[in-house]
C-alpha cells in the first residue's frame, strides 16, 4: 500500500525521535543510577566509619559502655536505622541496639518507596546485611563491632525524592519531546510534500496537453526549487517544441504546396488544351521535380543527422589556408552581385577536424549571408585562436532575424517570416545541418542579429 510523502516523512521523524528519547532516557538513566549508587555507597561507609569511631571513642574511656554511652549508641542506629552490635575478644556480647525497631522502619520504609525502589542498579533494598569491624583501642584489637543494615539504609527520603524526580523528569521530557517531534514532523513534512504535490499537479496538468501551466512554489528548499524550475523549463521547452512541430508541418507543406501547384495548373492547362507540349514547358516542369526531390533528399540527409552518429573523416588541417580557399572560391559570386566579401584570418592556425564537414559548415553560413544580403551588402569572416578554442565569425549586413525568431533558426524546417518574404527559396535545413557539423565536433554555434542591422554566426571549436 502507497502511503503519501507526508506521512512517510511524519513516522520517520517520530520513529527517529522516540529512538533518540528512548537511547538517551537508557543511557542518562543507567549513568545516573550508577553514579547515584557509588554515592550512597560511599554516604554509606561514612555512616559505618562514624559509628566505629564514635564507640572507640565511647569504649576508650573506661574499657566498657555505660548506660549513657549505650543510649547514644542506641539513638544512632536507629536515627541511620542500623543494627549495631559489641563483642569482645572472648565473643560475649557488650552491647546490642536490638532489630525490632529496624524490621518495622525497613518494612514501613518498603511500602512507601514501592517495588520501583526494590532494586536500584542491582541492589537489594530488601536484602539484609551485617559487616563486622575490628574494635581497636590504642592500635590493640579489643573486640568486634558488627554493623548491620537493610538495603533500604542506603536511601534517606532526599535521595528518594531525587531518584523519583529524575524519573518523572525523564517521563515528561519523553512526552514533550514527543509533542514537539510530532509539531517539528508535520511542519517539516507540510513544508517539503506540500511544493511536490504543486509540482506534481503541474505535471498532471502538463500530461493533459496544457502547456501554458507553470510551477509556483515558493521554497527555500534548493532541490524542490531546482525541481520546479526543471518542471517549468520542461513545459516551456514541450511548448517550444509544439510551435516548431505546428510551423515545420507548416513549412514543410508550404514548400511542398508550391511546385505541386505549379505541376497541377501546368497539366489542367495540357488537358484543357490551352498548352502545347513544347521542350520549354517540359523544363519547367522538370525544374518543379528537381525542386521537390532537392527537398526529399535534405529530408532524408536530415534524418540521418538526427539517429545516428556523424562518422567523421578527421585529419590535421590548417583551418587559416582552408578557410581563405572557400572565401576565394565564392567571391565570384559576391561580386556578380556587388556584393563584398573580406575576410580577417589569423594565419597558420591548426587543428583536427573533418575538412569536408568544415567546409560544408562554412558553406552553408556563406551562402546563407549571401541569400540575405541587402544592396551593396557587405559580409566579413574572422578567424582567431584564443583560449584554446577557434573561434570564426561570419558578419553579414543582411536583412537580420527578428528576436523572436533568433532561439528557433537552428531548428528543422524553420524560416522567419522575413526570410520568406524575401523569396529566397531555401528550405529551412541548412543551419540545422551546419549545427549538427560543429557539434560532431565538440564545438557549439550561436548568431546574434538585429532586423535589418545584419547577423552574425560565431562558431567556436576546440584547438
Amino acid at each position: 500500500m502507497k502511503i503519501t510523502l507526508m506521512k512517510k516523512l511524519s513516522i520517520a521523524i517520530l520513529i527517529a525521535i522516540l529512538g533518540s528519547i528512548a537511547l538517551t532516557s537508557f543511557i542518562s538513566n543507567y549513568t545516573v543510577s550508577k553514579k547515584f549508587k557509588e554515592y550512597l555507597i560511599d554516604e554509606h561507609k561514612s555512616k559505618e566509619n562514624d559509628v566505629i569511631k564514635m564507640i572507640e571513642d565511647l569504649y576508650a574511656k573506661q574499657n566498657n559502655f555505660t548506660n549513657t554511652n549505650k543510649d547514644e549508641i542506641q539513638r544512632y542506629a536507629e536515627l541511620q536505622k542500623l543494627y549495631i552490635e559489641v563483642r569482645d575478644l572472648n565473643n560475649n556480647i557488650l552491647y546490642s541496639s536490638g532489630n525490632d525497631y529496624l524490621q518495622q522502619k525497613n518494612g514501613m520504609g518498603n511500602m512507601m518507596m514501592g517495588s520501583m525502589m526494590r532494586n536500584f542498579s542491582g541492589m537489594n533494598l530488601g536484602q539484609y546485611t551485617e559487616n563486622k569491624y575490628p574494635l581497636s583501642i590504642n592500635n590493640k584489637n579489643v573486640g568486634t563491632i558488627i554493623i548491620g543494615y537493610f538495603g533500604t539504609s542506603y536511601l534517606s527520603s532526599g535521595s528518594v525524592t531525587f531518584i523519583s524526580t529524575l524519573n518523572h523528569s525523564l517521563l515528561l521530557s519523553a512526552v514533550i519531546a514527543l509533542i514537539f517531534g510530532l509539531i517539528i514532523s508535520i511542519i517539516i513534512s507540510k513544508g517539503i510534500s506540500k511544493p511536490i504535490i504543486n509540482i506534481t499537479k503541474t505535471a498532471n496538468t502538463m500530461r493533459t496537453g496544457n502547456l501554458e501551466v507553470r510551477s509556483l512554489v515558493n521554497t527555500n528548499t534548493k532541490e524542490i526549487d531546482e525541481l520546479s524550475n526543471s518542471i517549468n523549463y520542461l513545459a516551456e521547452t514541450l511548448n517550444d517544441q509544439e510551435m516548431l512541430r505546428k510551423r515545420m508541418t507548416s513549412d514543410i507543406a508550404h514548400e511542398l504546396r508550391t511546385p505541386l501547384t505549379t505541376l497541377k495548373t501546368h497539366i489542367e492547362a495540357f488537358i484543357d488544351g490551352i498548352w502545347e507540349p513544347t521542350t520549354e514547358r517540359f523544363e519547367s516542369f522538370y525544374e518543379e521535380i528537381e525542386r521537390l526531390t532537392k527537398l526529399v533528399d535534405n529530408l532524408r540527409n536530415l534524418a540521418k543527422l538526427e539517429q545516428t552518429n556523424l562518422n567523421l573523416s578527421k585529419s590535421k588541417v590548417n583551418i587559416s589556408t582552408e578557410l581563405e580557399k572557400i572565401i576565394d572560391s565564392f567571391k565570384p559570386l559576391y561580386i556578380k552581385e556587388h556584393y563584398e566579401l573580406n575576410g580577417i584570418i589569423e594565419p597558420e592556425i591548426t587543428t583536427i577536424l573533418d575538412k569536408d564537414k568544415f567546409k560544408q559548415i562554412i558553406t552553408n553560413l556563406l551562402s546563407n549571408s549571401y541569400r540575405y544580403l541587402k544592396e551593396n551588402g557587405r559580409v566579413t569572416v574572422t578567424l582567431k585562436e584564443e583560449n584554446k578554442n577557434i573561434i570564426i565569425k561570419v558578419i553579414d549586413t543582411g536583412i537580420g532575424i527578428p528576436e523572436k525568431d533568433l532561439p528557433y533558426i537552428f531548428e528543422r524546417f524553420y524560416r522567419s517570416d522575413i526570410s520568406r518574404n524575401t523569396n529566397t527559396g531555401g528550405s529551412g535545413i541548412g543551419l540545422t545541418i551546419t549545427k549538427a557539423f560543429v557539434e560532431a565536433h565538440g564545438g557549439k554555434i550561436s548568431a546574434q542579429s538585429k532586423e535589418n542591422e545584419g547577423t552574425t554566426f560565431t562558431i567556436y571549436l576546440p584547438a
